[in-house]
């Protein structure tokens, strides 16, 4: 899909780099299990909770971004995230923005369309990367996040806002969203296989499985996030065809993921099926185009 030089992730000879930067793989402490994954429905908006509406410009591109207090809905001032209770939802990460520009960057210059597509946003918080997918005319577009009540207080209001705002009469996306941890959430999402041993398959209808684009942006900022994210991603793409943009961080300080760490575990996992080339379309955004 897109046309910039790329850089193979992966060879087939015995000499390939070993790019692993051992001090970052160090264990992580065990968290306690995981919500169960549920599918929130587009109708269960939190009355409980209220959420502002503030503009945001991003190069000349009009979004409107929600806000809601994290006291107000977990409970915990001042958080950023808490590993396995809250991560970091209600935030409006600087990547979700990067992730935008560069996403209008590749459909301005003829490299991506989401016209008819299948996309899912793993990590959505505020929705903003899937929301200009469905501006740009997505088929269907799927929020995932780990917190039902992001979902339920942020994610579907400011989904609704935008769209109610910018497509008349009626968008015509399908919407839907998920809530559940990335172990887990592949078993309700509707264009995932159950492993990643699947990616060539094709459903009962001969159709293709999997979504055609998928977004993600500071998500990579553990080395355990990174192993479920990528693990999740293998089950969800459309294969060969489908893409992958994340977006985040050279190095986040004190958790060991980014962007170095994430295509070092990438070009380490040389026994799987699905290979990737890579190149950054921005300075901290990568697309991820199998081969």
């Amino acid at each position: 899909m897109a046309t910039n030089p790329s850089f193979q992730l992966f060879s087939s000879s015995n000499d390939t780099p070993n790019l692993s930067l051992g001090f970052l793989d160090s264990s992580e402490p065990p968290l306690s299990p995981p919500p169960p994954s549920i599918e929130v429905l587009s109708s269960e908006v939190s009355s409980a909770v209220k959420c502002t509406v503030e503009p945001v410009n991003l190069d000349g591109l009009a979004l409107l971004k929600g806000r809601v207090s994290t006291k107000e809905v977990f409970g915990l001032p001042n958080s950023d995230l808490v590993p396995g209770i809250y991560e970091g939802g209600l935030k409006l990460w600087e990547g979700s923005l990067d992730l935008v520009k560069a996403l209008r960057t590749e459909v301005q210059n003829g490299h991506l369309s989401f016209e008819g597509k299948k996309v899912l946003e793993l990590g959505c918080g505020h929705g903003l990367p899937g929301i200009f997918a469905c501006l740009e005319g997505a088929a269907a577009v799927h929020f995932q996040d780990f917190n039902a009540e992001v979902l339920r207080c942020l994610t579907i209001p400011n989904v609704n806002v935008n769209l109610s705002e910018k497509c008349q009469p009626d968008p015509v996306a399908e919407t839907r969203f998920f809530a559940g941890d990335w172990g887990e959430i592949h078993q309700l999402l509707p264009h995932a296989c159950e492993s990643e041993m699947n990616l060539n398959s094709s459903s009962e209808h001969g159709q293709a499985t999997g979504y055609d684009v998928i977004l993600t942006a500071e998500t990579i900022y553990s080395i355990s996030a990174q192993r479920n994210l990528y693990g999740l991603i293998k089950k969800c793409m459309s294969h060969p065809h489908g893409v992958v943009y994340v977006a985040g961080k050279k190095h986040y300080f004190g958790v060991g993921g980014g962007t170095r760490q994430f295509l070092s575990m990438l070009e380490k996992d040389v026994k799987e099926q699905v290979q990737f080339f890579y190149h950054f379309v921005a300075s901290n955004v990568i697309l991820l185009d199998p081969f």
